[in-house]
């Protein structure tokens, strides 16, 4: 049974999707969504789970929106009575329309899914791609502002400011609530597949918290990409994406232990892996590779099934993942790709290869306050034998990862390195 919080982010997209299709204001709805659910928070837990949780979302933000509206008037009416005008009665009664035709059954319908349709919105190209990613994964996937700091790596400041400009923007663009068609879809797609990454990501290792993965955010993305997918079924990159997915969540039973610690990629339990959805992935993969362009989100599902396929750890083919890496390094350049690659170049050519690769990250600026640069340095320097210096990396990574789990995976591995 899903938690109250995993129920609100999931009905979140669809109560804003309700109301932008209904009345439009992006700005002001999205602001009433968020009402909506800090008083689902607190009456649900004292008063119970309403009958139709998604109707009474949809009830009390449509209220929070019009109050909002009301406020405005009231605004402009007290600053045109300031200024000697007559004042005009168009938006107060606009407002009390619309109350009455919500009413206090709630006349918006609730029962479709617009999930898609609001992330494609908010890929509008009078926006930025930063900013498009930033606003698509604050207002459909329900992440905070702190998660989706950390997914790209900026102060949380600093994404407040870029998702209050994004939300002005769809505004000032003129946007209106609309499946996009023909070549109009396409461009915005790419906006949407980095953000359904982004949220499969945030799920599948949570960047905040005590939980290591949250189901409800892998899952919702798989599904947004399936149904991407049915709108361009013909698009190589959509099915590497929902490949990657597949192949990833597949080794989801084997990443927790029994007590909900960590476990390791190369301690897996390979016989829990999900056959069925390696199975799917890599048909996907193999028709995206031999049928359209290659691009990066196939070569990491590539990469995803070279660690799939492979019966043990020992067996993996580091050789191709290492030429994989380099593939990815050419078609999307980035300080995760190169992290990735020093893995893989250890694996190969030792770990002084690698180390050396990390080094130069980290000389560069790339990922330096980042826990993975650490964590994969104290990987690297326990295989060359440098058992102290590997200590105080996993310690230094424990010190900057905010996710309980890996925190408390980085601290026992710190203490195993030494026998401390």
């Amino acid at each position: 049974m899903e938690s109250g919080e995993q129920l609100w982010r999931g009905l979140a997209p669809q109560v804003l999707g309700a109301l932008v299709r209904r009345y439009g204001d992006f700005d002001r709805a999205e602001d009433a969504v968020q009402e909506a659910l800090l008083a689902a928070s607190t009456q649900w837990p004292r008063d119970g789970m309403p009958h139709d949780p998604r109707a009474w979302l949809v009830r009390v933000a449509s209220r929070r929106l019009i109050d909002h509206w009301r406020a405005d008037d009231a605004r402009a009416r007290r600053e045109r009575a300031d200024a000697g005008a007559m004042p005009t009665d168009a938006l107060v009664e606009a407002a009390a329309d619309a109350w009455v035709e919500v009413g206090d059954a709630g006349a918006v319908d609730a029962s479709g899914d617009d999930t898609l349709t609001l992330l494609l919105l908010c890929c509008h190209p009078g926006l930025t791609p930063p900013s498009q990613v930033a606003l698509t994964l604050r207002a459909v996937a329900g992440l905070t502002t702190a998660e989706i700091a950390s997914a790209f790596l900026v102060p949380e400041a600093t994404m407040a400011q870029r998702i209050s400009r994004a939300k002005q923007g769809i505004r000032a663009a003129g946007a209106t609530f609309r499946m996009p068609e023909g070549d109009e879809l396409r461009q915005r797609m790419a906006a949407v597949l980095h953000v359904l990454y982004l949220v499969f990501n945030e799920g599948y290792t949570t960047s905040h918290g005590p939980q290591l993965q949250r189901v409800d955010l892998t899952q919702e993305a798989i599904r947004l990409t399936r149904a991407a997918r049915e709108l361009l079924p013909d698009d190589g990159e959509i099915a590497g994406l929902l490949a990657l997915m597949l192949l990833t969540e597949a080794r989801r039973p084997a990443r927790t232990a029994a007590d909900g610690s960590l476990v390791p990629l190369a301690e897996q339990d390979r016989s829990l892996w999900l056959g069925d959805q390696i199975e799917e992935g890599v048909g996907l993969l193999t028709w995206s590779l031999a049928s359209t362009p290659v691009g990066p989100y196939q070569l990491q599902a590539a990469i995803a099934a070279v660690h799939d396929e492979a019966p043990t750890v020992e067996a993996t083919d580091w050789e191709q993942v290492l030429a994989l890496y380099g593939m990815l390094e050419e078609a999307a350049p980035g300080p995760m790709v190169t992290l990735g690659r020093a893995v893989a170049l250890a694996m190969v050519r030792g770990p002084e290869a690698g180390l050396a690769l990390v080094d130069d990250l980290e000389q560069s600026g790339s990922l330096a306050r980042n826990h993975r640069l650490h964590s994969v340095r104290a990987h690297l320097l326990e295989q060359a034998g440098e058992r102290e210096a590997a200590r105080e990396s996993y310690l230094a990574a424990a010190d900057l990862t905010t996710s309980q789990p890996e925190r408390d995976y980085l601290r026992r591995k710190a203490a195993r390195v030494t026998g401390s």
